[in-house]
């Protein structure tokens, strides 16, 4: 039986809250440049799933591993990058709302600069 348990390390860095991603997507917020050094750290949380477990594989295992995490990948790579990734301040930091595989797939593409939407904290009533 797979472990449902949230790891100590998603705890620490996520949300305190669940969204719902298509209201996310609704709201009306300009879309900005940044450098994608500055989302990087999500590579090495283990947001993603392996085959039959529950938050144990890296976006940065992917990246450095297509053959091994070829379904992963595949869907990564799938990505549609004709939408910005959807980003909030939690913690003293950027973390992504929706958008960690095109995040991905933009690494994967060597680009340095990424389309973001900065979604301010006063909307999470509005995405809940």
């Amino acid at each position: 039986m797979i472990s449902q348990k949230i790891p100590k390390i998603i705890e620490d860095v996520g949300f305190d809250f669940d969204w719902i991603e298509e209201k996310v997507w609704k709201l009306q917020y300009p879309i900005e440049e940044i450098n994608l050094e500055e989302l990087a750290w999500h590579f090495d949380i283990p947001f993603w799933n392996k085959p039959r477990s529950f938050y144990d594989l890296k976006p940065r295992e992917v990246i450095e591993n297509h053959s091994k995490y070829k379904e992963e990948y595949e869907r990564t790579m799938q990505a549609d990058l004709s939408h910005p990734i959807d980003i909030m301040k939690n913690k003293g930091r950027w973390l992504i709302l929706d958008g960690l595989h095109r995040l991905v797939k933009l690494k994967i593409q060597g680009k340095e600069k990424i389309r973001v939407r900065k979604i301010p904290r006063k909307e999470i009533k509005n995405i809940c």
